[in-house]
């Protein structure tokens, strides 16, 4: 469901663990995130927007311009 999430993880040559740290929680939630099997928190997507430098609206697909509207 978010497979833009774990590419633009692989892109930073990061593991999930790694993630996790930055995410504040634990590789099996951060993978349970890539893999849809729970809902990100809005809080977490604005994070991981922040952390990628790309838009809430590119990681959840509803656009392909990664760029924000800053």
């Amino acid at each position: 469901m978010y497979p833009r999430i774990r590419a633009l993880r692989e892109d930073k040559d990061l593991t999930q663990a790694q993630m996790g740290v930055i995410l504040s929680c634990s590789q099996r939630v951060y993978s349970n995130y890539e893999r849809g099997d729970i809902d990100i928190p809005t809080a977490t997507l604005i994070k991981l927007a922040d952390f990628h430098r790309v838009s809430v609206d590119y990681l959840l697909g509803r656009t392909a311009n990664p760029q924000t509207n800053k």
